[in-house]
């Protein structure tokens, strides 16, 4: 094995590591959309969902089937039609749903029973159970417009998903749910799973889809890598929404924005749209940080707060590659131990993303700033500055005038947020005594207004 490998996926693992403990326990629901499984996906989306369940994660897989629908209907010489975004179910709709439903469930179960050698699913056993968990009512007539055997969900039956949940098996749902009456309804996929993540009030609802995610900021120039909002807060997501006309088919803007608005406004936190066409999308959404598609959350991930000894050891993984290339002085265990209480951390999805600890030095009425750090997974969107606005704010509520740095590469950083160069002699007495002076190091201190 080279060394070459050695060195990217151990650290790769590590940084993933902590996102496998997360979600242990945690219920996702995953709507898979029909043209996914229509562009030959679905081998791939099995693999990826078995290994997620592996790893302990709960799965409610809904799969949608509009072209297979459209499909069947052009076969029988039938138009498919829609209106308000919804397809009208007329009987000969109704039996080529119920004819595409069959088929795709054959078809997921069949590719969740593949635990062929040498691939993902080696040694596997995923065992997948469906049944008539969706009670459905009729959508009825708008403005004027039948929609015949469209339905909507009425009531999800939780304690049956969760006994099956219990049971170690992945639930497979389609678009169908039936009245008290016994009468079938032919359901969006979008609407099962958001309702079904509501009502179970999962960690995660996961929309796989056409489009790549959802674009708030103005297009960026030509050979950006992902240029898409990989985490829209629920508030501009709303506003986003009054903003878009009314869906109507599913590359709209607004089609799998709406769901995921509906579903962070209930209680589902965490709401992704992720693109089917890019191989591996459900794990990268998943188990890196900044993820492959959207996600619009409820609350903001990152918990900026004061450190607890419980940090520790994230803090210690967090400095170690910059204390190793001499950018920030080597600390002991025992120093940030006994320090703990003077550090300020990022998390997010309890990983450390950035620390910074403050020091002071009340009879000079100043403080010193140190182990300032950002991860180089999340430099360049604004942790650093985040942790040095909450540092402020801590010297400030301590009475003190201003902080200051010691850095040898960073100087430029600090000084675009308002530090000033200093002489070393200029630092309080007992900080000047234990000043390196072979290390050079550029004071730089900051008025606090």
């Amino acid at each position: 094995m080279s060394a070459v490998f050695n060195f990217t996926f151990v650290p790769w693992f590590r940084s993933v590591a902590p996102y496998i403990h997360k979600f242990r326990n945690q219920t996702f629901v995953v709507g898979v959309c029909g043209e996914a499984i229509a562009a030959g996906k679905l081998q791939h989306l099995a693999q990826d969902l078995a290994m997620v369940q592996s790893m302990g994660v709960r799965i409610v897989l809904v799969h949608g089937f509009r072209p297979q629908v459209n499909e069947q209907l052009r076969a029988k010489g039938h138009a498919a039609r829609y209106s308000h975004g919804m397809r009208i179910t007329d009987e000969v709709a109704l039996d080529c749903a119920q004819e595409a439903a069959g088929q795709l469930r054959y078809e997921i179960e069949a590719a969740f029973s593949q635990g062929l050698p040498n691939t993902p699913m080696a040694g596997s056993t995923v065992r997948v159970l469906s049944g008539n968990f969706i009670t459905a009512r009729p959508v009825g007539i708008l403005d004027g417009i039948d929609f015949q055997s469209s339905g909507l969900v009425r009531k999800v039956d939780v304690a049956g998903i969760n006994r099956t949940l219990d049971m170690g098996a992945m639930v497979l749902l389609s678009p169908f749910g039936f009245s008290p009456t016994g009468e079938a309804f032919n359901l969006a996929m979008e609407e099962v799973a958001t309702s079904v993540a509501i009502a179970l009030q999962a960690d995660k609802l996961i929309f796989v889809t056409e489009i790549p995610g959802i674009r708030v900021r103005p297009q960026e120039p030509e050979g950006e890598d992902n240029p898409i909002d990989t985490e829209l807060p629920l508030a501009a997501a709303e506003k986003l929404l009054a903003a878009l006309p009314p869906a109507q088919q599913p590359t709209d803007t607004a089609f799998y924005l709406q769901h995921c608005v509906k579903a962070c406004k209930a209680g589902v936190e965490r709401s992704h749209i992720v693109p089917f066409a890019l191989d591996g999308s459900l794990l990268l959404e998943i188990y890196v940080h900044d993820g492959i598609g959207t996600m619009v959350i409820d609350e903001k991930l990152e918990s900026l707060r004061e450190a607890t000894p419980d940090d520790v050891g994230g803090i210690l993984q967090l400095i170690a590659p910059f204390e190793q290339d001499g950018t920030l002085v080597k600390r002991s265990r025992t120093e940030i131990e006994r320090d703990i209480g003077n550090y300020t951390i990022l998390e997010h999805d309890g990983v450390i993303f950035a620390c910074a600890a403050l020091y002071p030095y009340p009879e000079a009425r100043t403080a010193e700033m140190a182990a300032l750090t950002v991860s180089p997974e999340s430099q360049g969107q604004g942790d650093g500055e985040r942790v040095l606005k909450r540092v402020e704010q801590r010297a400030r509520a301590m009475g003190l005038d201003s902080i200051f740095v010691l850095t040898t590469r960073t100087m430029h950083w600090f000084l675009k947020r308002g530090f000033q160069q200093a002489d070393p002699d200029q630092l309080p007495e007992a900080r000047r005594r234990v000043y390196n002076w072979d290390r050079k190091s550029q004071v730089l201190v900051k008025k606090l207004g």
